[in-house]
């Protein structure tokens, strides 16, 4: 089993940033592939950014394009969410979530964190 543990949420102003951490445990070596969802109220939850932990490449909800950077931290078995340039329509719970394929994208994740919240004022 992999344990996922997200970090970093808060409150922040329009065109603000935040750091979303996510430190995994466990069976860490089954996994290659980490992404953030996010969910907000009454809106089902959506693909933000994932990476692939091995051989590299991201990919980007168009949403978040050149605003969000994914990274992670092999030693540290943690992945990483630069938020900038914030807005109100980013509020919602961000999930980090974890996959043993290599392919990058919204499908075939296994292993979910349990949220963190960022709430973004106007």
């Amino acid at each position: 089993q992999v344990h996922l543990v997200e970090s970093g949420g808060g409150l922040v102003q329009a065109g603000g940033s935040l750091r979303l951490s996510c430190a995994a445990s466990g069976r860490t070596g089954t996994v290659f592939t980490m992404g953030w969802f996010r969910q907000a109220p009454g809106k089902e939850r959506e693909f933000v950014a994932d990476t692939n932990r091995i051989i590299g490449g991201t990919k980007y909800a168009d949403s978040v394009k050149g605003r969000f950077t994914i990274s992670v931290d092999n030693t540290k078995n943690t992945v990483y969410l630069q938020m900038n340039s914030l807005k109100p329509e980013d509020t919602a719970v961000y999930f980090c979530a974890a996959k043993k394929s290599y392919a990058l994208g919204p499908k075939d994740y296994e292993h979910w964190g349990q949220g963190t919240q960022v709430t973004v004022s106007s």
